[in-house]
């Protein structure tokens, strides 16, 4: 059975309306996401990626059009816009500037401990969360701001994880880190999708990392949704996304000049390890 858990309606979002500054951010978005989905949203900078996802927790109200989450229109009056932002968890870019407690363990509690819950609740969600971002219990008392900057962000995502949400939508969550620190924040998030099952939507601009990790790319172009498709056959049209200054991941372009070449082989590996055991069959066929 096939349950959506968010879904848009022709929505559109018109910044400063009616005023010589007005700018149409997204423009008559349609999209069903599904739970336990894991999807990438792309798009170059001002296509609206952020406008969209701040829709997703009712953080902006849509300028026209209806959004429903677990069936529900978030803009009817009687709708209660609290438990959608407990439900549908935003990390915002760079969210270790948002960190301020004295330890770690506080500061993701500050989260459950804002949902009313007693301290024996918030003491589970706390650890169980931290646990879930690989964070051990050495540095369960250390200062946030002494940790490395993989950490930090860790702790920030843990913070949003204590509040169990349905869906974790995370804005350049590997923004400024090295590539240990990119590696080791994305392989926990899909750890996690998988563990838990949460819906997880993935803004970057790292066409390798949405190719590794994601079921599905949602493509933004000047306010529009312009390709929602499997991770696959998005990356099979490089070409349209070269259009609009994206790209695709460094093995589509090597796969295609081999076959342009004569070799006969699949072109749709989205990682190197694919395309890996697609050329070694190919030179199978060969010897």
């Amino acid at each position: 059975m096939i349950f959506l858990q968010i879904v848009f309606d022709n929505v559109s979002h018109v910044y400063s309306s009616g005023t010589t500054f007005e700018q149409h951010a997204i423009r008559n978005i349609n999209l069903k996401i599904e739970q336990g989905e894991f999807i990438g949203l792309i798009g170059h900078t001002g296509s609206g990626k952020s406008t969209l996802i701040q829709h997703m927790n009712g953080l902006i109200k849509a300028s026209s059009g209806n959004i429903y989450f677990n069936g529900e229109n978030i803009n009817d009056k009687n709708f209660v816009m609290r438990n959608l932002r407990s439900k549908v968890g935003l990390v915002f870019q760079y969210p270790e500037h948002q960190l301020f407690e004295t330890t770690v363990f506080k500061d993701v509690s500050f989260g459950p401990k804002n949902l009313g819950l007693d301290k024996l609740e918030v003491d589970i969600r706390t650890y169980e969360a931290l646990k879930m971002v690989g964070i051990g219990e050495d540095l369960f008392d250390a200062s946030p701001f002494e940790l490395s900057g993989g950490q930090k962000r860790r702790v920030a995502i843990a913070g949003i994880l204590a509040m169990r949400p349905e869906v974790l939508i995370l804005d350049e969550p590997t923004a400024g880190l090295d590539p240990l620190g990119r590696d080791e924040i994305l392989n926990q998030v899909s750890k996690l999708q998988k563990e838990t099952g949460v819906t997880v939507v993935l803004v970057t601009h790292s066409m390798e990392d949405v190719a590794r990790y994601v079921d599905r790319i949602l493509v933004m172009n000047q306010g529009r949704l312009v390709i929602d498709q499997e991770t696959r056959k998005v990356f099979a049209r490089y070409k349209e996304l070269e259009e609009i200054h994206l790209a695709a991941p460094q093995v589509t372009y090597i796969m295609n000049a081999l076959r342009d070449k004569g070799f006969s082989l699949k072109t749709d590996a989205t990682t190197v390890e694919e395309a890996r055991d697609e050329i070694l069959k190919c030179i199978k066929r060969y010897m």
